[in-house]
């Protein structure tokens, strides 16, 4: 005897039903509202070997994710590197939303 199996009704949510409708499409992205700190992010040759770096510093952005996913805060990571500001942590971050989204992104001083 074949026993039917069906779904358990998902319970609705706003955001949750907007993620589902937009898996594998173009999805609108809340950053796009705000302002971008992508200007934050530059690629020189001639600093860290061309990789994407702060402000033209030599903090790769790899680094400073490395970092955060390591468990430091942005306070902290501020606390052991001065010169950089909130808003270059947030860059970063940004850079990595749109990469992991299966961006291609090309800081504009390499364009």
């Amino acid at each position: 005897m074949r026993v039917r199996q069906e779904r358990a009704a998902r319970p609705t949510h706003p955001i949750h039903d907007r993620h589902h409708r937009n898996c594998g499409r173009e999805s609108p992205s809340r950053y796009a509202e705000s302002m971008s700190r992508l200007d934050r992010i530059t690629t020189v040759p001639d600093i860290c070997h061309g990789q994407p770096t702060i402000r033209g510093l030599r903090y790769p952005v790899e680094s400073l994710l490395e970092l955060l996913a390591s468990g430091m805060t942005i306070e902290q990571i501020i606390a052991d590197h001065p010169d950089l500001e909130r808003e270059d942590l947030l860059a970063a971050l940004e850079f990595a939303a749109l990469a992991a989204g299966g961006h291609r992104v090309v800081p504009l001083s390499a364009a």
